[in-house]
C-alpha cells in the first residue's frame, strides 16, 4: 500500500512552465509540490538546454533593439506554422512575452543581448545569461526560498480524475539504494507540466511507422533534450477521456551533427550553416530550399525534413567562404581540397554529387551577398531553387557536416484553452490545467521559430498556476480575454500583497 499526502497545488514537471507555475501557485498563497522526474542533477527537462525568450515590445527595451510588434510576432508564428495554430491562444502568449520579463527577473532570471551582428535576434529575441540552466537554477532557488517541495526522482505513473476534476496521482519515488517506493498525493489543483513523448523511442517508432524504403525513420532519431520525457501523462489522461490535440509526427525537430549523442546534446550539436551552402541526401540530391528565411525562423523545419529521406542522414555542404559567418558546430567538419574528394570522404556517389554541385554553381545569380537580410543572391532554373544567399561553392577547402533529425519536442498533447484548463469532451476541468510542451500543440500545429516554445511555457505556466492557485482559494477561474494576462496578473498580484500584509 502506498503512502497518502495531500497538498493544494500539485505540479507534475520540473521545467520552465513547471517552475512559473509553481511559483505563480506559492505567490498567491497556496501549499505546492513539484515532481521531478529526473535525478537533482539533471533537473529542468529541455528548458535547461534553451537560450531564449522571443518577446514582443513596441520599443527598444534593456536588451532587445528597436521593436517586434504583436502583430509582427503573430504573423511570424503563423507562417511557420502554416495557420495550424489557435489564435486567440497564441497572441495571449505573445502580449505575455511583453510583460513577463521582470516577474522573471524577480526570481533570479536575468539576460543578456543577442550576439553582435545579428539582428533578427537581437529584435526579437531576449537571451539567458548563464543559458537555460541558469534559468532553471534561478528557478529553483526562488521555489526552495519560497517554501515549495520538490521532490527529484519522483516519476507520476498514473493520475485519478472523476468527471473532469482531478483527484490525486500516483507517484514512484526512486531512493538512493535503487528501490522505489509508491505514494498517492491527493491535491485540490493540479498542473501538468511534464514534457511530450520525444523521449520515448517506442512511440515514436510507432507514430513514425515505416516509410517508402522500408525503413523505421524513429531509429534513426536523437533526442536533442530531456530522456525523461516518455509522455506518460499524456496516455494516462487519453485513457480517462482527456481531449487530445495535435499531429504524433510533428515535433520541434532540428538537423542535428549526426555524431551528437542519443540524448541531451542540446543546442551545441545543431548545424547552422545550412543557409550558408546546400544540403544533399545520401543520393547526393538537394530536396529544399536552404535560403528560404532567415535561420531562425526556418531552422527547425530541417529536421523533418531530414527525417524524410532515405536513411535520415543529410550533409550540409560547404566552402571557404562560409567559414566565420555561422556559429561553429562541437565537431568538425569533413574538410578536403576537391568537392571529388569530399564526395569521396562522405561516402557519397561522386559523379551524382558533382552533377548537383555543377547544376546549383551554374543557377547561382550572385547580386549583393548579405547574411543579415533577405538578399538577391538566388538560383534560377533550378528545382529546388535557392531563394537567398545564393553563392557558388567553388573556394576550397570544402566542407561536409552530417546531419540527422533532432527532436526537441513532440507537438501531440492535451487540448487546452485560454485559461490553461485540461479539456474532457470539450468541457474545461475546473482544477487540472497543463502547461509547456504538453499542451504546445494547441499554439504550434507544426513548425517553430526560435525561442517561441519558451514563450508558450512561460505565458502559460504562469496562467496554469494562477489558475490553480485560484481554484484553491475559493475564486471561479478567471477568463484571459484580449486585454491579455495582464488582468490576472493584477488581480495575482493583489493577492500576493494580501498575503505578505499578512505574514
Amino acid at each position: 500500500m502506498s503512502n497518502q499526502t495531500s497538498v493544494d497545488v500539485l505540479v507534475i514537471g520540473g521545467g520552465n512552465a513547471a517552475l512559473c507555475a509553481a511559483l505563480m501557485a506559492k505567490e498567491a498563497g497556496c501549499s505546492v509540490r513539484l515532481l521531478e522526474s529526473s535525478p537533482k542533477n539533471w533537473r529542468g527537462g529541455n528548458s535547461m538546454h534553451t537560450r531564449n525568450l522571443r518577446c514582443m515590445h513596441d520599443e527598444p527595451q534593456d536588451v532587445l533593439v528597436e521593436s517586434y510588434p504583436e502583430e509582427e510576432f503573430w504573423q511570424d508564428l503563423l507562417k511557420v506554422t502554416g495557420g495550424q495554430t489557435n489564435e486567440e491562444m497564441a497572441r495571449i502568449a505573445i502580449r505575455d512575452s511583453s510583460t513577463c520579463r521582470p516577474w522573471m527577473e524577480k526570481h533570479g532570471v536575468r539576460f543578456q543581448p543577442s550576439l553582435s551582428g545579428a539582428l533578427h535576434t537581437a529584435r526579437t529575441n531576449a537571451f539567458f545569461m548563464g543559458g537555460g540552466k541558469a534559468l532553471i537554477n534561478a528557478y529553483f532557488r526562488s521555489a526552495q526560498n519560497l517554501g515549495i517541495q520538490v521532490d527529484y526522482n519522483a516519476t507520476a505513473l498514473d493520475i485519478d480524475v472523476k468527471d473532469g476534476v482531478f483527484k490525486s496521482a500516483t507517484v514512484s519515488h526512486l531512493q538512493s539504494d535503487g528501490s522505489k517506493t509508491l505514494e498517492t498525493i491527493f491535491a485540490k489543483s493540479c498542473v501538468l507540466a511534464c514534457g511530450g513523448f520525444e523521449s520515448n523511442i517506442d512511440k515514436l517508432r510507432q507514430a513514425w511507422g515505416q516509410n517508402q524504403w522500408g525503413e523505421w525513420p524513429a531509429d534513426n532519431f536523437l533526442i536533442r533534450g530531456s530522456r525523461f520525457n516518455q509522455g506518460t501523462m499524456i496516455d494516462r489522461l487519453k485513457d480517462q477521456g482527456a481531449d487530445i490535440i495535435g499531429d504524433p509526427t510533428q515535433a520541434h525537430m532540428v538537423a542535428i551533427d549526426a555524431r551528437a549523442p542519443l540524448y541531451d546534446g542540446g543546442i551545441c550539436t545543431r548545424i547552422d550553416c545550412v543557409s550558408l551552402g546546400v544540403v544533399v541526401n545520401k543520393f547526393a540530391q538537394r530536396f529544399y530550399d536552404e535560403g528560404e528565411d532567415f535561420w531562425p525562423k526556418r531552422y527547425a523545419i530541417w529536421g523533418r525534413l531530414v527525417a524524410l529521406q532515405p536513411g535520415q542522414i543529410a550533409y550540409s555542404i560547404t566552402d571557404s567562404k562560409a567559414v566565420g559567418r555561422f556559429m561553429p558546430p562541437v565537431f568538425e567538419g569533413t574538410k578536403a581540397n576537391t568537392l571529388e574528394e569530399l564526395a569521396d570522404l562522405i561516402g557519397l556517389d561522386q559523379s551524382t554529387f558533382m552533377q548537383t554541385m555543377n547544376e546549383y554553381n551554374q543557377a547561382c545569380r550572385v547580386g549583393t551577398f548579405n547574411h543579415t537580410v533577405l538578399d538577391d543572391c538566388h538560383t534560377e532554373g533550378l528545382s529546388p531553387v535557392k531563394s537567398h544567399w545564393a553563392i557558388p561553392i567553388t573556394q576550397a577547402p570544402f566542407y561536409a557536416y552530417p546531419v540527422k533529425p533532432g527532436i526537441t519536442f513532440t507537438y501531440l498533447g492535451l487540448k487546452t484553452d485560454q485559461t490553461a484548463a485540461v479539456y474532457f469532451s470539450n468541457q474545461p476541468s475546473p482544477n487540472l490545467f497543463a502547461a509547456g510542451e504538453i499542451m504546445a500543440g494547441n499554439v504550434l500545429g507544426k513548425g517553430y521559430t526560435a525561442g517561441v516554445g519558451m514563450t508558450i511555457g512561460t505565458a502559460y505556466g504562469r496562467i496554469a498556476g494562477h489558475q490553480a492557485a485560484q481554484f484553491v482559494l475559493n475564486a471561479a477561474p478567471s477568463n484571459t480575454n484580449d486585454s491579455g494576462l495582464e488582468s490576472e496578473l493584477n488581480m495575482n498580484r493583489s493577492i500576493e500583497n494580501t498575503v505578505s500584509e499578512e505574514s
